[in-house]
């Protein structure tokens, strides 16, 4: 019960890492709000959140709407009285092999828009209700490629966007004990990924595991598991860092 008595918003919560946070909070005692535009996606994971005995509401959400927050922080408040942690999960890669010159303007927009300015808007949404807790963690789920050049260029920037943001938020708000972090996995087998894992007849694969000293791909537990503890009291001397999730990979 690590997470006992707080209350949780996760995005992007009806994929295989979000789904992953959201059922591990709920079994560690959190209230979990879970939110997507996927709605099919989100009873699933509220459903089985219940049927293990723990409290969870889904709403249907697009992170890049300022409206969309406000109604989330409104009735997370409404269900659950407060708000202790927000995970900013939601994010997307765009085409995984393309280089600048064959990006369009909308493709980079809309990277940027769910996966940074995403973050922005529900940081600042919810950073009034943040305050007035005891404690509150803000867990932002950049990635390896928010720290290296390797990769599509929207997807870097607005990783690297966000691994920054986290840093100025932390220094801002460590007055009101709000800690933010950014976790950084390397490669982790969800679905949004798959495709270039398994491109090629399994080289992509090939290709990533020779990047892995551990010489396995991650499991979206794998990066739950340090999501949680960022979002719990056990990491209450850490804020403005980042954890990196790669096996290995930005030892070389």
């Amino acid at each position: 019960m690590r997470l006992k008595d707080k209350v949780a918003i996760i995005t992007g919560a009806a994929g295989a890492q979000g789904a992953a946070e959201a059922k591990l909070f709920a079994k560690e005692g959190a209230k979990v709000v879970v939110t997507d535009m996927n709605e099919a996606g989100l009873h699933q994971v509220v459903e089985e959140i219940k049927a293990a005995g723990g409290k969870a509401i889904g709403l249907v959400h697009d992170v890049t709407s300022s409206e969309d927050w406000d109604k989330v922080v409104e009735e997370t408040v409404k269900e659950f009285d407060s708000i202790h942690i927000l995970v900013n999960n939601a994010g997307i890669t765009g085409k995984i092999q393309q280089t600048i010159e064959e990006m369009t303007r909308e493709e980079f927009e809309k990277v940027m828009a769910i996966n940074a300015i995403g973050p922005f808007l529900g940081t600042k949404a919810v950073i009034e209700e943040l305050k007035k807790v005891e404690a509150a963690s803000i867990v932002n789920i950049s990635s390896l490629s928010g720290m290296y050049g390797i990769g599509n260029p929207a997807y870097n920037s607005s990783k690297g966007a966000l691994r920054l943001l986290t840093k100025n938020v932390a220094l801002d708000y460590a007055k009101y004990n709000i800690r933010v972090n950014s976790v950084h996995p390397g490669s982790v087998e969800t679905p949004m990924i798959k495709e270039a894992l398994d491109s090629n007849g399994g080289e992509g694969r090939k290709m990533a595991l020779s990047m892995i000293p551990l010489n396995f791909i991650g499991q979206p537990e794998d990066i739950a598991n340090a999501v949680l503890f960022l979002a719990s009291d056990e990491s209450r001397y850490i804020t403005g860092t980042e954890l990196v999730l790669d096996g290995g990979t930005l030892l070389q």
